[in-house]
């Protein structure tokens, strides 16, 4: 019958949501605001909102809107009465509740407890994107996309309100907040409005899959030749930095399936480790650090099984990477401000960039 529940408060933010058998979008509440809106007293809402694939009937109890999102048409008096009963549950919980617990463990914000205190206020935000790509032999892109979050460490005395604002948000794409997000600011300005948990949670999570907007931080330039009725094959390849803002790369690691024709290799690397096991035809290389004026390289021979045919394909080559200070999305935060509270904390924005699938073929 019901197929979510929406809380909302006074100030429009969705507080608590609830779906069962799959997930509706917070969107479908827009239909709810604008209604609202028109409306002069909170009061005086319609309590169904008819929309292009849902109904929306809600009760106001408490200065708070309970919205239920209904898709095929049922009594709406039933529904409404079943709102009222939700209601009543909440109320006699939250009494018993409150009975129970300590003085200055319960709030108006549920992710929130209040009597926070901190000697040293500070809330701290890293962006770490991870870029899968697929490149082809020539160089170009095939497929590129990230995945990409936003941690926080807060720990803030009181009820802090903070705001995030970036200097690029149409950037992001498929959005997913933390609960505390209130999501109609974010619809409206793109600027993200929360009071933030205490402690360590993921503030949101976003992709960019707009191909021409995902730049690849790395290039690698190969030579692997096979020859008909040879023994012996060619290995050749060099890592170097394409588009990384000036950052540093480091932590590459390259790893490469060789063909089952490969008995054993004879490889000599400009820097880094490598091995190459001859069972499993696993070839890995522990790069390091990129110097962007000695460009590490890794060459020699293949020793290939006599008498075999040229391996139908070339192998492909997988990097492991990660760039400190970069979001390679291009992604960078305005400003990070606190209202609430009186003291200053301090505040601090880390970006990084790794590898996810990245794939070069050869």
């Amino acid at each position: 019958m019901i197929h979510s529940l929406f809380l909302i408060n006074s100030s429009g933010d969705i507080f608590l949501e609830k779906h069962w058998k799959s997930v509706v979008s917070r969107s479908v509440c827009d239909y709810f605001f604008e209604a609202q809106e028109r409306a002069t007293e909170a009061e005086n809402v319609p309590p169904v909102i008819p929309t292009p694939h849902h109904y929306l009937l809600s009760v106001y109890r408490h200065k708070i809107f309970f919205v239920a999102v209904i898709q095929t048409e049922v009594p709406p008096l039933f529904v409404i009465e079943f709102l009222h009963r939700v209601v009543d549950t909440f109320q006699v919980r939250s009494t018993n509740v409150g009975d129970q617990l300590p003085t200055g463990q319960l709030s108006v914000v549920p992710w929130r407890r209040t009597g926070v205190k901190y000697t040293n206020n500070e809330a701290y935000f890293d962006v770490i994107e991870e870029i899968d790509a697929i490149i082809d032999k020539s160089g170009s892109t095939v497929t590129a996309e990230i995945q990409g979050v936003i941690d926080a460490c807060v720990k803030l005395t009181g009820m802090p309100d903070l705001t995030l604002s970036f200097m690029n948000p149409r950037l992001l794409d498929d959005v997913s907040f933390h609960p505390c997000v209130r999501f109609k600011r974010w619809e409206s300005e793109r600027i993200l409005s929360f009071i933030p948990p205490d402690g360590n949670f993921r503030l949101l999570s976003y992709h960019v899959s707009a191909q021409n907007l995902v730049a690849i931080p790395v290039y690698v330039k190969h030579n692997i030749s096979f020859r008909d009725s040879s023994s012996l094959g060619r290995f050749e390849i060099t890592v170097g930095p394409k588009q990384t803002m000036g950052k540093t790369i480091e932590g590459v690691t390259v790893i490469s399936q060789m063909p089952k024709g490969v008995l054993n290799m004879s490889l000599t690397p400009s820097q880094g480790t490598h091995t190459f096991d001859p069972v499993t035809k696993m070839l890995s290389w522990d790069v390091g650090k990129i110097n962007p004026q000695k460009l590490p390289s890794l060459k020699g021979t293949m020793n290939l099984q006599a008498g075999a045919s040229k391996p139908d394909e070339n192998p492909t080559i997988n990097l492991q990477f990660k760039i400190q200070q970069l979001a390679i999305s291009g992604l960078k935060v305005n400003r990070l401000d606190m209202y609430g509270e009186k003291y200053k904390p301090f505040k601090g924005i880390k970006y990084m960039t790794k590898a996810g699938k990245f794939q070069a073929r050869t």
